[in-house]
């Protein structure tokens, strides 16, 4: 097994002991509501170049919360959507400037989507193509960090009907109990939510919709699932909402019991703007997520689109 896949082993093992030992111990924390939803870059002394003039998203922060991954098509980068990260020397210091990730995060095509796990690795999806290889339109890779900080070449997943990839636009993955979540979807086609098993070291099986959490219909897409596989965040334009894409969630008994129906999360996270590509910090009290205005106008916010955070407190009940 070369390094590669070991340290994605490695970090999926733990990650689903852990939360297998949280499960086992009580049935699950309990929250209070989502605080009014305010641009990353405004609060506590964060850096203004967090949100630009251009489309910045799809933020997600390690699980140690020392980076925050986003996407971004601001100038300094490979070209069209690349992955940014900026980081902090500790979860009570203001994030510093976003840094753009060298290749081969990045590529001349769209690279975005990012999400990290354990300290090394790195799901996203990209719109490139690898010596002839691609599904589709955008595919999901997992890419490894070594100890310089050095990236290595992404591995690109199976197609279906074997793996997770397929000829449409796959977006936010998220690892979760030894389950992969995304979704799939084209300019054309509305997105449905997906999960896939992981079946072998950089191998996951092929998708299975989601079926409690899909609307016909509707755009459901980009989940985020919280890390004992028990809560999930996810952007949709169904029914219910406050116009647009918002940020809806649902919860479960356990990591392999159906979803609840799938509520939204109210005018403190959603306006009639389009929210998008949402993501928990590990301890699950602040949600991340993208906001943009009308046909991407930046109405609402300082660019085409902006990252805003959110917060919440568990709950003693």
């Amino acid at each position: 097994m070369n390094r590669l896949n070991r340290v994605l082993v490695v970090a999926l093992v733990i990650g689903a002991a852990s939360g297998t030992a949280a499960l086992a111990a009580d049935t699950g924390p309990h929250f209070g509501p989502w605080s009014t939803a305010q641009k990353i870059d405004e609060i506590n002394g964060n850096h203004p170049d967090l949100n630009t003039p251009s489309q910045d998203g799809c933020p997600i922060q390690s699980p140690d919360g020392l980076e925050l991954y986003m996407a971004s098509n601001r100038p300094g980068g490979k070209g069209g959507l690349d992955i940014w990260m900026a980081t902090r020397p500790s979860e009570e210091s203001p994030w510093g400037a976003p840094v753009n990730l060298p290749e081969p995060i990045n590529s001349v095509s769209d690279d975005f989507c990012p999400t990290p796990v354990g300290k090394h690795g790195l799901f996203f999806v990209s719109r490139r193509v690898i010596d002839g290889v691609t599904c589709g339109l955008g595919d999901i890779y997992f890419a490894r960090r070594d100890p310089t900080g050095a990236w290595g070449d992404p591995h690109h997943f199976s197609c279906a009907p074997e793996g997770p990839n397929s000829a449409l636009d796959e977006q936010g993955p998220s690892y979760a109990q030894g389950q992969l979540y995304f979704s799939s979807s084209s300019a054309t086609v509305p997105g449905d939510l997906y999960v896939s098993q992981m079946n072998g070291p950089l191998s996951f099986g092929a998708a299975t919709p989601i079926t409690e959490l899909n609307d016909a219909g509707a755009n459901d897409i980009q989940p985020n699932v919280r890390k004992d596989g028990r809560e999930v965040v996810f952007s949709s334009n169904r029914a219910g909402g406050l116009g647009g894409q918002d940020i809806w969630s649902a919860t479960r008994a356990s990591a392999d019991a159906p979803w609840t129906v799938a509520v939204n999360l109210g005018s403190g996270v959603n306006t009639g703007l389009g929210e998008t590509r949402p993501s928990l910090s590990r301890d699950a009290l602040q949600l991340l997520f993208g906001r943009a205005g009308p046909a991407g106008t930046g109405e609402g916010g300082s660019g085409l689109a902006d990252v805003y955070v959110t917060t919440r407190e568990k709950s003693t009940d």
